[in-house]
């Protein structure tokens, strides 16, 4: 048997281990991290001056100090030491000082992307993949600048916001 969990690294009490309470307040840290984490910033590589115990960071590149060799881990201050966890693929943090949501996407943290097929509002889409380019329009029969300037302008602010194609 296994001595942790597959995806969390969480220690597992087994049946002839002494002092099981080790093992489980050990656990209970875990998840108190990885548990919808929300993360003081992500712009540090030397651990904070003064840490609150149970605050979290993600550890930024060139990391020193107690964080040396944690690149892109959560660091979580506990009982006076460091924890780390290597987050796994599709993890998602909140980012305090950014007011944004992060997530470990191919080894490197997405800041504020959101992908998604589409956006619905009260169950109805408001935005959904993007559509085939649409030609600015040009000269008819009747001539009207103002309307043709005004469509322009439209189409592109949709390209501008990659709602249509270039």
């Amino acid at each position: 048997m296994a001595n942790e969990t597959p995806r969390y690294k969480a220690p597992y009490i087994l049946s002839t281990q002494s002092q099981k309470e080790v093992t489980h307040n050990m656990a209970l840290n875990l998840l108190d991290m990885v548990i919808q984490p929300s993360v003081e910033t992500m712009s540090l590589s030397a651990p904070p001056i003064s840490p609150a115990d149970g605050q979290l960071w993600l550890v930024g590149a060139a990391a020193t100090g107690d964080w040396l060799g944690q690149y892109n881990n959560i660091a979580q201050f506990l009982g006076g030491s460091w924890n780390f966890h290597l987050p796994s693929e599709g993890f998602s943090v909140w980012l305090k000082d950014n007011g944004v949501a992060a997530r470990f996407l191919s080894g490197l943290w997405q800041v504020g992307s959101l992908q998604a097929t589409s956006v619905e509002i009260s169950g109805q889409q408001v935005v959904g993949p993007r559509q085939a380019a649409i030609a600015d329009a040009g000269g008819g029969l009747t001539i009207d600048s103002e309307a043709r300037a005004a469509l322009n302008g439209l189409l592109a602010a949709c390209r501008t916001h990659g709602l249509i194609a270039p």
